[in-house]
């Protein structure tokens, strides 16, 4: 499945969160990411967040599309993190 996820935090656990999502899924900009990640992946994403969030101050959202090819992107300005990472 393909995930477009966002997070509002205070900002003593942003820098945990950013971490975390890194491991996951692409960083595209400031608390957003997107990425391909399997059912599986995503549960265990979703349950180290719940460890570093406060449910009754943060919110963490996640779009989920079945492919990439299913949602249109369009960037104005200057993109935050090219995606064209090379192995």
């Amino acid at each position: 499945m393909y995930v477009i996820l966002v997070y509002d935090m205070d900002s003593k656990r942003v820098g945990k969160m950013l971490k975390l999502c890194r491991k996951y899924l692409n960083w595209i900009q400031n608390s957003v990411f997107e990425g391909a990640i399997s059912e599986v992946k995503l549960k265990r994403l979703l349950i180290e967040a719940k460890l570093i969030m406060n449910e009754e101050t943060d919110s963490l959202i996640v779009f989920k599309s079945r492919e990439e090819s299913w949602l249109e992107k369009e960037v104005i300005g200057k993109e935050k993190n090219d995606l064209d990472n090379f192995l």
